[in-house]
């Protein structure tokens, strides 16, 4: 009897894949170099203001509100599975995906960056910080929260209520 060979983990096909610099993924899309705000090799944001403007539009299918199977493949994991599917047709494909919530790193759910052959690479910096920006939103909140509590502690001259709200100025 043959014995039946056990799957790659997301991890092993990650960690066996060749990454391509985001600067060639870029120049392969035709976004502008001037246009691509590196975050290392291999992570980018894109300034939309210094995209080319063009009068051809493209095609939208979003991506919402699948219940991941039994084996974990979600949305994150259809998106890229979908713009690897039309990129080998022949299509230019492009996908957005958000930054994930810190359930991954928690062991909660899935990590938002797809699964299987049908990955966003680089798996581990995505789930722990992508580019820093929630944790810049997650550092001011708590700055904020701790201004509030120790104003309120302190007297509550502004007159903040438990409701949130202040005349015209709400708080988080």
């Amino acid at each position: 009897m043959t014995e039946k060979a056990k799957p790659l983990t997301d991890l092993a096909i990650a960690n066996a894949a060749v990454m391509k610099p985001i600067l060639e993924i870029a120049e392969n899309a035709g976004i502008p170099e001037e246009a691509v705000e590196q975050y290392g090799r291999y992570k980018a944001k894109i300034d939309v203001n210094k995209l080319p403007v063009t009068q051809s539009f493209g095609k939208v299918v979003l991506v919402t509100a699948t219940s991941p199977t039994p084996a974990g493949e979600g949305k994150s994991t259809v998106t890229v599975g979908l713009a690897d599917a039309l990129s080998r047709l022949g299509e230019k494909s492009m996908i957005a995906l958000r930054e994930p919530s810190l359930g991954p790193v928690m062991g909660m759910k899935g990590g938002a960056a797809g699964g299987g052959y049908a990955q966003v690479l680089p798996m581990e910096e995505i789930n722990l910080h992508f580019n820093g920006d929630i944790h810049a939103i997650t550092t001011a909140n708590n700055a904020l929260s701790a201004l509030i509590d120790n104003h309120i502690h302190q007297g509550n001259t502004l007159g903040l209520t438990q409701e949130g709200s202040l005349g015209n100025v709400h708080l988080i």
